[in-house]
């Protein structure tokens, strides 16, 4: 019988070969399997799991919840070979997690954002540039921000209309098309992008100033900046629309599009989830509680369907 880390070794292994990159639970459960070495334990049990989740006692109950979910999936795993193992069940530190309900952006507030990206001082034109295409990328694309900041220039298809998406979640691809007014705009960016390079080669499309890819941190940095400058952020706060929130846009839209036109949109949703690379199409039904839009929309269209079968 291989000893606990060994068998963590494989776990980790076999669940990133399914596609899983599991960053945060492959370096928690390496600590749990410390914690059980220092308890000089010979496999997993209930109390020990239930002792190392609840550590630190100031943490908050999502953070519990997802560390004996970490210790529950391995624990599966190890019970093939070890029958001494006990896996925690659900019923122990339950906790649901509370989705924030997106911010939908109006036409006008996403243009103000990229105007504002156009005018911001003391900075090159590059960036201006990088910022601008970057917001507007996010807005019709549907694509998550480490996918857009990720791009490489093998991914652009300019003359197809098309990006690539590679290594997205859970190891898959896809395809993204655009209209000819976003491809313009990035191949505009491309000339001046290639001119600042001169002849250094980088293979991300969006750089900074150095001629690398555009930082997340720096992006959300100045993303609240001119959120604050036109409006959409108090000055202090907190809380506020997110970069996040041009996906959620761009999901909602498109299905309120498919109610107005008349479309099937039960049968077009799968299409919507693999388009935003969603792995279950329960994660796109969301929306329809997410959003009172689309909620009546989809009971507006139940009412008609009844008349005309009454």
């Amino acid at each position: 019988m291989s000893s606990i880390r060994e068998a963590l070794t494989e776990y980790i292994a076999m669940r990133r070969a399914l596609g899983y990159k599991l960053r945060m639970p492959a370096s928690g459960l390496s600590k749990f399997v410390s914690f059980l070495e220092d308890r000089q334990a010979s496999f997993i049990t209930n109390s020990l799991a239930l002792e190392w989740a609840q550590q630190p006692s100031t943490a908050q109950a999502s953070l519990w919840s997802a560390k004996l979910g970490w210790v529950r999936g391995f624990a599966l795993y190890r019970s093939a070979s070890d029958n001494r193992t006990e896996i925690p069940p659900y019923s122990l530190l339950p906790h649901k997690t509370k989705r924030v309900r997106p911010y939908l952006y109006t036409d006008m507030e996403v243009q103000q954002l990229m105007q504002a990206a156009l005018e911001l001082e003391d900075t090159s034109e590059l960036r201006r540039r990088t910022l601008y295409c970057v917001f507007g990328l996010l807005a019709v694309s549907g694509m998550r921000v480490n996918e857009v900041l990720k791009l490489k220039l093998s991914n652009i298809d300019f003359n197809a209309g098309v990006l690539t998406v590679e290594d997205a979640k859970f190891g898959k691809s896809r395809l993204v098309p655009l209209h000819a007014s976003t491809m313009k705009n990035l191949s505009d960016y491309k000339i001046l992008r290639d001119e600042f390079l001169n002849t250094r080669p980088s293979q991300i499309f969006f750089i900074n100033s150095r001629g690398h890819r555009l930082d997340d941190g720096t992006l959300r940095v100045i993303f609240y900046l001119l959120s604050r400058k036109v409006g959409l952020r108090k000055e202090n706060a907190k809380n506020g629309p997110r970069l996040l929130d041009f996906r959620h846009r761009f999901a909602v839209r498109t299905m309120l599009n498919w109610y107005q036109n008349g479309e099937d949109v039960e049968r077009r949703l799968p299409v919507l989830s693999t388009f935003l690379g969603h792995v279950h199409v329960s994660d796109t039904y969301w929306y329809l509680s997410a959003y009172p839009e689309l909620m009546g929309a989809a009971v507006t269209r139940l009412e008609k369907h009844w008349e005309m079968n009454l």
